[in-house]
């Protein structure tokens, strides 16, 4: 039984703290500027891309399956 509660107790003490955890607020739309200022419209959170990442990630993990789908299929031929 004590096997099973210390794992138990940390699990549900990470649960509770993750969800206790407030977020930050957006930031402002243009800067923080009027609307129509001389700062440029910007969108809300940047403009930073996030395509090329996310292309990186899905490439990575079919690369990860397929070595270890490689690796499970070779571990039964023998």
């Amino acid at each position: 039984m004590k096997q099973i509660l210390k794992p138990l107790i940390i699990i549900l003490i990470l649960i509770a703290s993750v969800t206790n955890l407030p977020a930050q607020a957006p930031p402002h739309p243009n800067g923080g500027a009027a609307p129509g200022g001389s700062v440029t419209n910007t969108p809300v959170g940047g403009g930073a891309p996030i395509g090329s990442g996310t292309m990186l990630l899905i490439g990575l993990a079919g690369l990860y399956g397929s070595k270890k789908v490689y690796s499970m299929r070779k571990s039964l031929e023998e």
